[in-house]
């Protein structure tokens, strides 16, 4: 089975390396990488491209001017694995905030489901023990109280960023609909997963804080996300199983 890893990134020239290197010792067939780099200023484009060099067969990269932001860059990264032939696409963070050990046994699990996730909110799954009490209550509230009880899904780990998605799944869900471009692009596209009938299998994950760097969840980031999560619902009600992209 193809195999694709979107990996958006901006300034994650520190971990690119490591983490590229991590997804291809992988003990999975067929497997390539697809950077989607926004014209980072500390050179993890250029870094993405000796990577394409070095492993042309497997590593590719999409370069776009300026910082268009995270959904654009997942949308993008989707629709070039589906066209180039991909049947599984996974979606993470290049920052190791997802560990790529989980892969094999997400990919096992996708055979049974439209979409496995790698979720922080079930049993067995956490988050890492250095994040402070007030991050912690912030993300668990988002994740099990608010944005759950506006759209009533059943998902756990609304927010979760670590998924590996069928291709017929983003085929039905047509990434048209997706109106979203910051992190309110997991919610939507959770929402759209449950609106529109798809099986979503939630595996428990250990999420690190990531190793380098700061995170780019700042808090004007998050309040746009929870006001965004209104327009999710507004738009997107009304779908049923019957509105899939045939």
């Amino acid at each position: 089975m193809k195999t694709t890893v979107v990996l958006p990134t901006y300034n994650e020239a520190q971990t690119i390396v490591e983490i590229a290197s991590a997804l291809l010792e992988l003990p999975v067939d067929d497997l390539s990488i697809l950077v989607i780099d926004d014209n980072s200023p500390d050179g993890t484009g250029q870094i993405a491209d000796s990577l394409a060099a070095e492993h042309p067969e497997r590593v590719e990269i999409l370069h776009r001017l300026g910082k268009k932001g995270l959904g654009s860059a997942y949308i993008e990264g989707f629709t070039h694995a589906i066209n180039t032939g991909t049947e599984a696409i996974i979606q993470m963070d290049a920052d190791f905030s997802h560990a790529p050990r989980y892969i094999p046994k997400m990919l096992e699990e996708l055979r049974g489901c439209d979409v496995v996730v790698g979720s922080r909110y079930v049993p067995g799954g956490s988050v890492d023990e250095h994040w402070g009490w007030g991050r912690r209550m912030l993300s668990k509230f988002a994740n099990t109280a608010y944005a759950r009880l506006i759209l009533r899904l059943h998902v756990q780990d609304v927010t979760a960023g670590f998924k590996i998605w069928k291709k017929e799944t983003l085929l039905g869900i047509d990434l048209r609909r997706v109106n979203s471009n910051g992190y309110v692009f997991q919610v939507e596209m959770a929402y759209l997963t449950e609106r529109l009938g798809y099986r979503a299998l939630e595996l428990p994950i250990y999420f690190e804080d990531r190793r380098i760097g700061r995170s780019k969840m700042s808090l004007s980031v998050k309040f746009e996300a929870a006001w965004r999560t209104l327009q999710v619902f507004q738009q997107h009600g009304n779908l049923t199983p019957t509105d899939r992209k045939r």
